[in-house]
């Protein structure tokens, strides 16, 4: 078997994204309740008043609030062993800063955990996916305020002291490193939960793209973000010696568009910067050599990494690293060159690789490559694929049917690519595909780019029953489970 017996086969999701019921049972606004959708070319916007007029996905998204026994069953139909979801932090505390956790919010992941027992399927659960209290934006100016960590601190170990027997495996903050790529706008917003007080004050609908925030405002926040998750594994590790805890980096791997030594040494710069930054301070406790350039050249005074907060980093290193991979970007110095989208990054476009409808580029070696690189890196670290998928546009046919033979071409590919990777020596312990099941994209906003083997009537005008049905990679899937990875055809 290419596989090792206990691998971790599922899928993988976010509250936002899939949860809906956004003022249910005590929870408030979160900042994705904030966005407004988009789609191929029109950025998503924000809104921070609420227009009647204006349709905002999250606030129903697929409706997994009310519908998660059925949805679990499906995924325990495809023979699930994990299924990666995050605790949306305003159900348990609405505001952030509550004194006492809201009970209706813990006791709905009580019982999600417990319909995942039911069907032997291991949570892994991600304490942060975006899921940001609008009231720690408003308030507290996100994490560029040093209090948050405290505040995440304390839903940290509420949630984790609750699910201690249920929950085996933890991710800190989802795609940690995505400031990086932009040093404002959605990044910022989504990751850090920074914005400016002129766009958090406005009236009118802000692209995110045109968001901007200081950028050493942006070092900050992520440094407080890193102190909160090492200060979070120690936590866990006290409440649960058991407890796996990882880190969650958004893999931008990338290529030197040609062999010109500049492009070699600007994909050096990118992928340090992107990828290695916040991986090596989460896996090795510290901040590596290279960042410390980058700050002199770019005027960040680097008071705020204190002989303390050294201390803590080395301390709460990470039990896991994990990772979203979706494509590949090659990066040139090269301005004629062609440029293609990414996991809200842009790059330029690889002649050798074919692309889905959102110009992200295909690419299973890659993924191979990838899992090769890190564990040369991080030699000593379990490695876990947490988001893999393909975003299309799905045909529903006259008798119900929906067959998306590309996405299981994409899956069979990558899933090669982990077996070879694993005969390679990677120490890959698990596999979550994103989007199991339909659900709002968070780059776009979008129904319509579907990520799931298992549909959902819902769409970008609002429309849909949300009823569920099976496409053909549902089944496809499930063999490959069943298979322990060996049937792909």
């Amino acid at each position: 078997m290419r596989f090792p017996k206990k691998f971790l086969w599922g899928g993988a999701v976010a509250a936002n994204q899939c949860e809906g019921a956004y003022l249910e049972d005590g929870k408030l606004l979160s900042v994705p309740d904030m966005l407004l959708g988009g789609d191929v070319n029109t950025p998503r916007t924000f809104l921070p008043r609420e227009d009647a007029t204006a349709f905002y996905p999250s606030h129903e998204a697929v409706d997994f609030y009310h519908r998660y026994k059925e949805d679990i069953a499906l995924l325990a139909g495809m023979g699930f062993t994990c299924f990666r979801l995050s605790i949306n932090w305003v159900r348990i505390f609405p505001n952030g800063d509550d004194e006492e956790p809201n009970e209706a919010g813990l006791a709905f992941y009580d019982a999600v955990f417990d319909e995942c027992a039911k069907y032997g399927i291991e949570p892994v659960v991600t304490l942060c996916h975006y899921e940001i209290p609008w009231s720690i934006v408003t308030k507290y100016g996100g994490f560029s305020n040093r209090d948050v960590v405290d505040l995440f601190l304390k839903y940290a170990r509420t949630v984790m002291t609750r699910y201690k027997d249920k929950v085996k495996y933890w991710l800190t903050f989802n795609e940690i490193n995505i400031p990086c790529m932009h040093l404002g706008g959605l990044s910022a917003l989504y990751g850090l939960g920074v914005m400016e007080e002129e766009d958090i004050n406005s009236d009118h609908r802000i692209p995110l793209t045109e968001l901007k925030v200081d950028k050493q405002r942006v070092f900050e926040a992520l440094h407080n973000e890193f102190v909160a998750s090492a200060l979070t594994v120690k936590l866990g590790h006290e409440i649960n010696p058991d407890f796996m805890i990882g880190n969650m980096i958004a893999h931008e791997t990338s290529y030197p568009l040609t062999p010109d030594p500049k492009d070699v040494l600007a994909c050096l710069d990118v992928d340090n910067f992107h990828n290695n930054f916040c991986g090596d301070v989460q896996v090795r406790g510290e901040y590596p050599a290279f960042m410390w350039r980058y700050f002199r050249e770019n005027g960040i005074d680097t008071s705020f990494i204190t002989e303390e907060d050294r201390k803590i980093l080395k301390e709460g290193t990470v039990d896991m690293y994990t990772f979203s991979y979706y494509m590949t970007n090659c990066v040139t110095v090269h301005e004629d060159a062609e440029k293609t989208a990414g996991n809200m990054t842009l790059g330029a476009k690889n002649p050798y690789l074919k692309a889905s409808d959102w110009g992200w580029q295909i690419d299973p070696d890659g993924l191979r490559y990838t899992l090769n690189v890190l564990a040369g890196r991080y030699p000593d670290t379990p490695l876990m694929v947490v988001e893999n998928g393909f975003g299309a546009f799905d045909k529903v046919e006259e008798d119900g049917s929906i067959h998306d033979q590309y996405r299981i071409d994409y899956f069979r590919g990558h899933i090669e690519a982990m077996a070879e990777a694993l005969q390679d020596g990677v120490n890959l312990i698990g596999y979550t595909t994103w989007g199991p099941i339909d659900l709002v994209s968070a780059g776009t906003g979008q129904y319509a780019k579907r990520y799931g083997f298992i549909y959902v009537d819902r769409h970008d005008d609002g429309t849909g029953d949300f009823s569920r049905r099976k496409k053909d990679s549902y089944d496809w899937y499930k063999k490959v489970i069943a298979s322990q990875g060996e049937d792909l055809e």
